[in-house]
């Protein structure tokens, strides 16, 4: 019997999840389909809940799902508990379970492709949604020396920052003036984690900051990975900082949701690559 999983958001229309997901399935001569999983708010209860089928394994969540998904659910990981945010879900014998993949994701990526070690680091990072509460969180962690917050709402910073553990942390209520730009221009780890420069946004061909805020001592990351060199990472490369696109944090991600179902090793290079293949 085919089995399956799926991605459950609203929309998805330019996801390539199922992309390299599909890949290490065939790679591994799996029977698994990866689905695309469109939800509409009102029927998000139903698709979660069909996840129980014999045919189903289990799914990974995204926008605007990340939060409301855990009340459909049997039982959460610690790390999915203490972030608030789930985006995998995997079926076992005591029913749905959900995970948080975004956080190691992230850090994996940060580790292995950028090459950056954020221990003791000064950190700032632009959003506050589920993304920014995955990474905070592994980046609290990982002793991290400060974070500074910053994101248009407010109310949802201040609450993120209330829910961290101890640490230096500074939140930000406007992205202009001194207090903002030195916060960028003297961040060891600078992070966007909004969709801002995304394709097929409203803020396609933007940036979250200014170029010349830009130190060349700081690492740049940009959680967006559609396109892979967004206006922020060119901006990077002009001042000669380092930098790195979301395109591994979200193949890691999906490792760690592969292996979550599977119980066995992910393809990491085949994924990889169809991944990179997909934004050509």
């Amino acid at each position: 019997m085919t089995q399956t999983v799926g991605l459950i958001g609203y929309p998805l229309g330019h996801s390539i999840s199922p992309v390299f997901q599909q890949a290490a399935f065939d790679h591994l001569g799996l029977d698994v389909r990866y689905e695309l999983w469109e939800t509409k708010p009102e029927n998000l209860s139903n698709v979660v809940q069909d996840i129980r089928s014999t045919d189903k394994l289990g799914a990974n969540v995204t926008v605007p799902y990340k939060e409301d998904v855990l009340m459909l659910l049997d039982e959460l990981d610690e790390l999915a508990s203490d972030i608030g945010a789930v985006n995998t879900v995997v079926k076992r014998n005591v029913g749905l379970v959900g995970y948080n993949t975004d956080a190691g994701g992230f850090l994996r990526a940060l580790e292995e492709e950028g090459k950056f070690d954020p221990k003791g680091k000064r950190v700032t990072m632009i959003g506050a949604g589920g993304v920014a509460r995955a990474s905070s969180f592994i980046l609290g962690n990982s002793g991290i020396k400060s974070l500074t917050l910053f994101d248009i709402d407010i109310e949802r910073t201040q609450k993120l920052a209330s829910e961290l553990k101890a640490m230096e942390i500074t939140v930000l209520s406007s992205n202009k003036g001194s207090q903002f730009e030195e916060a960028v221009s003297s961040a060891d780890l600078l992070i966007n984690c909004t969709p801002i420069g995304m394709k097929h946004s409203a803020s396609e061909g933007q940036s979250p900051v200014a170029e010349d805020l830009i130190s060349s001592q700081t690492f740049v990351y940009d959680v967006v990975y559609n396109p892979i060199k967004t206006p922020l990472l060119e901006s990077a490369e002009r001042v000669g900082a380092r930098a790195l696109g979301g395109l591994s944090m979200l193949v890691y991600q999906g490792v760690a949701a592969f292996e979550l179902w599977m119980g066995r090793e992910a393809p990491v290079d085949i994924m990889l690559q169809k991944a990179k293949t997909a934004l050509v």
